[in-house]
């Protein structure tokens, strides 16, 4: 049995510990009331073109090519205030920071999160996330392309994954296998999308929302994965 100290609790942040689809839409709103309904789509579009190519959302860098034929406009400089003030502290799902603290009693708790390198870091110190794990971060580009490096920075005989999105779980699980507890949380638009999907590996467990995790200790996580040698694709063959 594990015991308090060997087990590193990994969260996810957008949809996970915040509502990051709120903060789309006010987004939206804030650029249809500047700029029109049509510059608004602009935005998104040039939005989807630059995920499409970087693997991540890059809000910051969509605005840089958003300002074409807007130099003039002076509310396009109050843009980037509005992104990068967002009071995101505000969109915290209730009791996320309380299940951190509660996960921190019983293992080390780690942000493990997609996106970029200026705006992301920036939403996770601003929503109180950054000093509720007392500053262990990771951003990746592919955060379940990234374990090996994961697990160099956060050594651990356990861990467990918090996270929005079925599908990146189930390719954590694929690499990790019994050394990872997968955790889905049933929040935000990926979650509602992936209601129909075929999930393989299905997730350990399944929460409606974050402040669920104040109602589990250590058992219920080894228990929905008991802990063993990990299984990897490698092994496997």
């Amino acid at each position: 049995m594990l015991s308090e100290g060997e087990i590193v609790f990994l969260f996810d942040v957008d949809n996970t510990l915040l509502d990051n689809d709120r903060f789309g839409a006010d987004l939206d709103a804030r650029l249809e009331q500047a700029f029109g309904v049509d510059q608004r789509d602009r935005y998104r579009a040039i939005l989807a073109a630059l995920r499409q190519e970087l693997s991540y959302v890059d809000y910051l860098g969509a605005l840089e090519k958003f300002r074409i034929g807007l130099d003039d406009d002076p509310d396009l400089l109050q843009m980037s205030s509005f992104m990068l003030e967002y009071p995101f502290a505000n969109r915290l799902y209730p009791h996320a920071l309380e299940a951190i603290v509660h996960l921190g009693t019983l293992g080390t708790p780690v942000v493990l999160s997609d996106g970029d390198i200026v705006f992301q870091p920036r939403k996770i110190q601003r929503s109180g996330i950054w000093d509720a794990v007392q500053c262990r971060v990771l951003i990746y580009v592919h955060k379940e392309r990234a374990l090996d490096a994961m697990q160099r920075r956060y050594p651990a005989r356990h861990y467990v994954m918090v996270d929005d999105k079925a599908q990146l779980l189930a390719a954590m699980k694929r690499v990790l296998g019994l050394k990872l507890t997968t955790i889905f949380v049933h929040q935000g638009h990926y979650a509602t999308a992936s209601a129909n999907m075929f999930i393989d590996p299905p997730p350990d467990l399944e929460i409606e929302r974050i402040g669920d995790l104040l109602d589990h200790d250590l058992s219920d996580f080894l228990a929905a994965s008991p802990f063993g040698v990990a299984t990897t694709n490698q092994e496997r063959t």
